[in-house]
């Protein structure tokens, strides 16, 4: 008995010590609603309106509400697939640019309720709030405050009208977590038939104090997106990527939704920033955000989806991903398996924590209730810290036997600010410590990717921060190796070069559509339009990556590029540029040919300008006579920098010219790579 009476006593003393006291948070800090809404992470959006019939990016608002009839629509199919991908909640476009809404709304002809679908008694949005919800899904609204349709848009009484929509909005389905504002506000447009541009000061016309107040008041616990937040702000691209250093903290009231310098300057988020306005990074799973059937074969692959994944949500953002549902009104065959793969991949990369099964220790800790474990026990609330002024500590990881690894994950408790600076990690090899891989911020979430590394211990440093560290989750993963599809590259002369992505494999192709069977060993010589199929496999595990389907056209070996030095916009190479001084390119093709359509691939460079905005293409027999096919706008290029791909009836040409009436940036017209399409 005698010789438990000591540890006895010991043992009491420790439950009956006070925790210690928790550091003083670093301002600023996430409010209730940012807490609970960080935690979704991965949620989906819904890009179906009228341009899905009209197959444009942005309407022009001259749309008739009878084009809308989605015959086959089904909003449960949209939410089972988003549940089942992992994704918490979908946000559907109620209203975009051109002014169609998606309800019977009491303020607008220019409605549902005046199209064939559901013989005009239909209401979609409710349609989709209760599927959402039958799957367990939260419900999101975009609503764009620009409407090219209304005729009092740009003057006060539009200002009413958006209010009034948003109430019904707001009121008839139900909690909403997320209020999206787009940033895309005045311009040209239909205005109830004056056909005219329209220009509003983006910062004053809108009053958005006034209409985040109706937001509060309607929704207390839904978030406001834009680019100035106030909730939660953009990427500031729309390739789905944060930043490798990104803050939740922004100069909030420095920045208005629709500023032309915004991605350059503030989407990043700023160290000092005053407000807590994280980030969300947004991108669709195709090129354009609505559906058109010829970017059928351009969902993006695996590789492509878990790199957004790893690049979002690795990187203290959200991650929303678009949907273009079909015509039909159905996620197309192809979405929804991309994103099921997607999901299924994820959830194998972070299948086991080894961290979970490591003796873990601190290089010092804060006391009581704040040990190393916390980091361990799969409660966000709980977190390992340090002393007040202990900026610089670190965890260490003992496996007990050399394990294998590819993966960090850290997670800061945020509700107390966000700290980190800069960390590392470390693998200990014969006794010393060698560095695997570095980072600056973490946030709510961070994941670092590395080569596959083998070690019994591990060491994280936490070497710089805006205070002490406060590490609410720590993991540790062994993903399995992705097996990536071989790229593809095609010069002038029409030869097409096939990469591996690792040396073990076999590439398979196939140019005739089929399934891909031959075996690459050299280039193929490819004059003609063909459609490209190829695969990587490996014969050891005897399995096949994704596979990667292209539409190649007609080489342009006998191209010629009229202005001087204008050969890099037909060079077969998106990484080179041509900028014209008087707004337009002129190819003599070298033949007569019959197209169909032509691309632009705009400029690819960091700092990139002259963006084509409204176009002109014209086509000669003899390069004196021009003829006007077609003219049009490359709606939503400045976010969203993909090559463009117009279509028209067929047409008989040796010379086209492509002319730029308006860039973007107003800058003289760049030109990455001009093509045709004979198909």
């Amino acid at each position: 008995m005698k010789k438990l009476f000591w540890p006895l006593c010991l043992l009491i003393l420790s439950f009956c010590q006070e925790k210690a006291a928790p550091p003083e948070p670093v301002l600023p800090i996430p409010d209730a609603r940012q807490i609970a809404w960080q935690e979704l992470e991965y949620y989906g959006f819904i890009h179906f309106n009228m341009n899905t019939f009209s197959d444009r990016e942005w309407g022009f608002g001259d749309e008739k509400p009878e084009q809308f009839n989605p015959i086959e629509l089904d909003a449960r199919q949209w939410a089972r697939i988003a549940s089942e991908s992992g994704m918490k909640g979908l946000i559907i476009t109620a209203k975009h640019h051109d002014g169609y809404v998606l309800w019977p709304s009491a303020y607008t002809e220019h409605s549902v309720k005046n199209s064939p679908w559901r013989d005009g008694k239909g209401d979609l949005i409710r349609e989709f709030a209760d599927a959402c919800r039958e799957y367990g899904l939260k419900v999101g609204i975009y609503y764009s405050p620009w409407d090219r349709n209304h005729p009092d848009y740009g003057k006060p009484e539009y200002i009413t009208y958006m209010r009034n929509q948003l109430t019904e909005l707001l009121t008839n389905y139900g909690d909403i977590f997320e209020v999206w504002f787009d940033g895309a506000n005045g311009g040209d447009g239909w205005y109830g038939g004056a056909n005219e541009t329209r220009t509003v000061d983006k910062f004053s016309y809108y009053d958005w104090p006034t209409t985040h107040e109706l937001v509060r008041t309607l929704q207390p616990g839904a978030m406001m997106f834009s680019d100035a937040g106030p909730d939660v702000r953009w990427v500031g691209n729309e390739q789905g990527f944060a930043y490798e250093t990104t803050w939740s903290n922004l100069m909030r009231d420095s920045v208005y939704a629709g500023m032309p310098e915004y991605s350059e300057k503030w989407a990043d988020g700023q160290e000092n920033g005053t407000h807590w306005v994280p980030a969300e990074s947004d991108v669709s799973i195709r090129p354009g955000w609505y559906y058109h059937a010829y970017e059928d074969h351009k969902v993006k692959t695996l590789p492509q989806l878990v790199e957004i994944f790893y690049n979002s949500i690795g990187r203290n953002s959200s991650m929303l991903i678009n949907f273009p549902v079909d015509r039909r009104g159905l996620i197309h065959e192809k979405d929804g398996a991309a994103i099921l793969a997607l999901g299924k991949k994820i959830k194998a990369d972070f299948s086991v924590n080894l961290a979970a099964q490591a003796v873990i220790s601190a290089s010092e800790s804060r006391g009581k209730g704040y040990e190393a474990a916390k980091v361990l026990d799969e409660d966000y609330a709980t977190y390992w810290t340090t002393s007040d002024g202990m900026i610089s500590a670190s965890l260490d990881l003992d496996f007990g036997k050399e394990s294998e690894f590819n993966r960090l994950l850290l997670q800061e408790f945020t509700p107390l600010g966000q700290r980190q600076k800069a960390f590392s990690l470390e693998k200990e090899v014969n006794g010393n410590w060698e560095k695997i891989a570095e980072g600056t911020t973490i946030g709510y979430k961070r994941i670092l990717r590395f080569p596959l590394q083998k070690a019994q211990k591990v060491r994280i440093n936490f070497l710089d921060g805006k205070g002490i560290p406060v590490i609410s989750e720590l993991g540790i993963y062994h993903a399995p190796t992705l097996l990536l599809p071989p790229s593809i590259k095609r010069d002038k002369s029409g030869e097409v070069t096939l990469i591996q992505s690792d040396e073990d494999l076999e590439i398979r192709y196939s140019l005739d559509g089929s399934e891909p069977t031959q075996t690459y060993l050299n280039p193929i010589p490819l004059l003609e339009a063909r459609t490209l199929k190829v695969l990587s496999f490996d014969p050891n595990r005897e399995e096949s990556s994704e596979l990667l389907e292209v539409n190649l056209d007609l080489a342009k070996v006998n191209w010629k590029a009229m202005e001087t030095d204008a050969e890099k916009a037909i060079d077969e190479n998106s990484g080179t540029f041509w900028t014209s001084s008087d707004n337009q390119l002129t190819i003599d093709l070298g033949e007569s040919i019959t197209i169909k359509g032509f691309t632009y691939f705009p400029m690819q460079a960091r700092y990139p300008s002259g963006f084509i905005q409204n176009y002109e293409f014209e086509i000669s027999a003899d390069g004196k006579s021009w003829k006007s096919v077609t003219k049009g706008e490359f709606a939503n290029i400045a976010n969203n920098p993909i090559q463009q791909e117009v279509r028209f009836d067929p047409v008989l040409a040796r010379f086209i010219r492509l002319k730029a009436i308006k860039t973007t940036d107003g800058n003289s017209a760049t030109f990455a790579e001009l093509g045709i399409l004979t198909r």
